[in-house]
């Protein structure tokens, strides 16, 4: 595929960037190497390849959901620099 200018250009515009001439080039020349060798991928013959997600077999990366206590109120606070005996405060935000 290749990239010009107006097509940097545009996602530049997209995206809100101010690009200078030379910078317009640089991009131009480097997203269309990279995606020349992109391209070249689409040469390989992927017929007997299994499409996978991940590159190693996984089920379920989770771990058991069990009921524990959890922190005392007390011990959590502690820990703050202001608190009210039963949260922490902060300050406003407006």
């Amino acid at each position: 595929m290749k990239i010009t200018h107006e097509n940097v250009e545009q996602v530049a515009k997209l995206a809100r960037l101010e690009l200078s001439p030379a910078e317009v080039e640089t991009m131009t020349r480097q997203l269309d190497t990279i995606l020349s060798y992109v391209a070249k991928l689409d040469e390989l013959d992927t017929t007997d390849i299994e499409v996978t997600t991940h590159t190693q077999s996984m089920v379920n990366a989770f771990r058991d959901d069990t009921v524990r206590p959890s922190l005392p109120r007390e011990k959590a606070l502690a820990a703050a620099p202001r608190q009210n005996g039963e949260a922490f405060v902060v300050p406003r935000v407006i």
